[in-house]
C-alpha cells in the first residue's frame, strides 16, 4: 500500500510540465475527493439512484 506522499508524487509526475501550482493543487484535491468518496461507498455511506430521485422530487 502506498503512502499518501507516494500517491501524491506519482500523481504529480504524470502531469504535464507546464501546469501551474494552482493546477497541481487542484489535481491533488480532486484525487483526494475521489479517494474519500470511494472509501465512503465501501463503508456503505452512499445513496442509491432511487434515494436521489425521491429526494429530488421533494424539491
Amino acid at each position: 500500500m502506498e503512502t499518501l506522499k507516494q500517491e501524491a508524487i506519482k500523481a504529480i509526475s504524470r502531469l504535464p510540465e507546464t501546469l501551474s501550482l494552482d493546477d497541481i493543487m487542484y489535481e491533488l484535491y480532486v484525487i483526494d475527493k475521489v479517494k474519500k468518496g470511494r472509501e465512503a461507498v465501501e463503508r456503505g455511506e452512499s445513496y442509491s439512484i432511487e434515494d436521489l430521485k425521491r429526494e429530488m422530487q421533494s424539491w
